[in-house]
């Protein structure tokens, strides 16, 4: 394998890892509220929270793909 492939395996395999760690926070955080018996209000800013914290994940994946491919990283 050369660099670059390596480099590419790399990449994919740490966004996988960080996908299938939101998904485990999001089944834990969901496992805590149902166990707490949390109102609904109180659910909705939970996920509210987790969900722009991974819409800014993903902003930032295609923020970096764009820059690369227009040779500014």
């Amino acid at each position: 394998m050369s660099f670059e492939q390596i480099e590419l395996l790399e990449s994919i395999g740490l966004k996988l890892f960080f996908v299938v760690i939101f998904l485990l926070i999001g089944l834990a955080i969901q496992d805590v509220l149902k166990r707490g018996n949390v109102p609904k209000f109180g659910r909705f800013i939970v996920w509210l929270v987790l969900f722009v914290g991974c819409a800014g994940f993903v902003a930032k994946g295609i923020i970096e793909l764009t820059w690369e491919g227009n040779g500014l990283g």
